[in-house]
């Protein structure tokens, strides 16, 4: 499953291509065709992730601009965002469209609108096992989602209409939705209310998150590694996040929540945000400290040090701590790697370095 910085990434590469557009949806597989023309030709907002949930809102381009700049805004009813050039191929560069006088809405949500906010339609999806998005169009290609390695997006099929519950087109781009678990249009209430059950997004770190997440975990008799995988806990954080960054702050996933010191859950909590934040940008999930990461293994000729095989007999070992290495010597101590199962998901740690 995705865990929350693809779900960050997505909402980036979905607003860099439609944000301010009018959308053409439609539903080839035919299973969202009535939500697809409940949006077809609306104006798409700013979208929007908390924890592994995508949330996009939709609305008419005129109740958009009014909401920003009152009922005398210069924009028509219904138009598009656009920018002072168009590519050399007739097609807006959704990246750049920003319509002369509306700069400022580059930099703050379209129309003002914010998570939740009644008016708009809100596009509601979670990725779960199998979701993934696939962006095309001006040399964008991009699939991000369930399954996907970095640095392998070509080799993904992500097949014909059968399979696309919702594509998005607009200035030029497309963004196929595959496999999710939800696809959903909500209104207000009903976004306020999926996100009333999530816990603190590190990715999002807004004020006052660290010490719900301390005392949410505080609260408990259950083991720490589970407690972080709870997104009413911390909403984002899946397998890998959960092992490396229990390792990397030396907590030991089987501590009760209730016995773990407020300041090791602080710490916990900012090491979450600072390699969760660092990984939405390629949507690379990279855990291992730097001053742990071996050097790739020369024999192996891989030139991208996430390949397969680019070290040797441990090739986790450049991107991840103690995530998937069961048996390996730890790259802090040199104890094996131990495994487990925990509440139905595999856990990885070190018995040394983690207490």
């Amino acid at each position: 499953m995705p865990e929350g910085q693809a779900i960050h990434r997505i909402a980036r590469l979905i607003n860099e291509r439609f944000e301010g557009a009018d959308v053409v949806a439609s539903s080839p597989q035919g299973r969202f065709s009535d939500g697809a023309r409940r949006l077809d030709g609306l104006t798409a907002g700013r979208a929007e992730a908390w924890g592994k949930h995508f949330f996009m809102p939709f609305a008419d381009g005129g109740s958009f601009a009014r909401a920003y700049n009152g009922p005398s805004s210069g924009m028509p009813a219904g138009s598009a965002l656009q920018s002072e050039e168009e590519s050399s191929s007739g097609r807006l560069n959704a990246k750049n469209a920003i319509a002369p006088g509306a700069e400022h809405l580059a930099e703050t949500p379209l129309g003002g609108t914010s998570l939740g906010d009644d008016g708009p339609l809100w596009l509601h999806i979670h990725l779960g096992l199998y979701g993934r998005w696939h962006f095309t169009g001006e040399g964008s290609d991009a699939i991000v989602g369930a399954g996907v390695r970095s640095g392998n997006h070509n080799a993904v099929n992500v097949g014909a209409g059968s399979t696309v519950r919702l594509r998005l087109a607009a200035n030029g781009f497309t963004a196929d939705l595959t496999g999710p678990s939800r696809c959903e249009i909500l209104d207000g209430p009903g976004v306020r209310a999926a996100v009333s059950k999530l816990g603190p997004d590190p990715v999002r770190n807004e004020p006052g998150d660290r010490e719900r997440f301390v005392e949410a975990v505080r609260r408990r008799r259950s083991p720490v590694g589970q407690l972080v995988l709870d997104q009413s806990i911390a909403a984002g954080p899946g397998n890998i996040y959960r092992a490396d960054c229990l390792f990397r702050v030396g907590i030991s996933p089987l501590r009760p929540g209730n016995k773990v010191s407020a300041e090791r859950l602080k710490a916990l909590w900012d090491d979450l945000v600072e390699t969760m934040q660092a990984d939405v940008p390629d949507g690379v999930i990279r855990t291992v400290p730097e001053s742990l990461r071996p050097e790739p293994a020369k024999a192996s000729g891989a030139k991208n040090p996430d390949a397969e095989g680019a070290d040797g007999d441990d090739p986790e070992a450049q991107r991840f701590a103690v995530y998937h290495r069961t048996g390996r010597p730890c790259l802090r101590c040199g104890t094996p790697v131990a495994e487990k199962e925990m509440a139905g998901r595999r856990l990885f740690w070190c018995p040394s370095c983690q207490r």
